[in-house]
C-alpha cells in the first residue's frame, strides 16, 4: 500500500462562536478570539460531517433574534 505523503493526518477540533456559527481548527493550536470548542475532534473529514448534520440553520444568532423579534411585533 502506498501512503499519501500530502494525507492530512493531523486532529481537528470543532469550534463554535456567539453566533452559532461553525468551524474546523487545528486541535493543539489556541481557539481564535471568540470562538469556543464545541466538543467534536478527529480528521478534518469527520469534524466537516460532523458540522455538515448539526448546522443545519445558517443564520447568524443575532438575525435569527431579530427575525423572531418582529414576528411577535407583526
Amino acid at each position: 500500500m502506498i501512503r499519501d505523503t500530502n494525507e492530512d493526518t493531523r486532529t481537528y477540533k470543532v469550534v463554535v462562536n456567539d453566533e452559532d456559527q461553525y468551524s474546523v481548527w487545528p486541535a493543539g493550536r489556541d481557539n481564535p478570539s471568540g470562538w469556543m470548542d464545541e466538543g467534536e475532534r478527529g480528521s478534518k473529514e469527520e469534524c466537516l460531517a460532523y458540522i455538515k448534520r448539526v448546522w443545519i440553520d445558517m443564520r447568524p444568532r443575532s438575525l435569527k433574534r431579530r427575525m423572531m423579534e418582529c414576528e411577535k411585533a407583526s
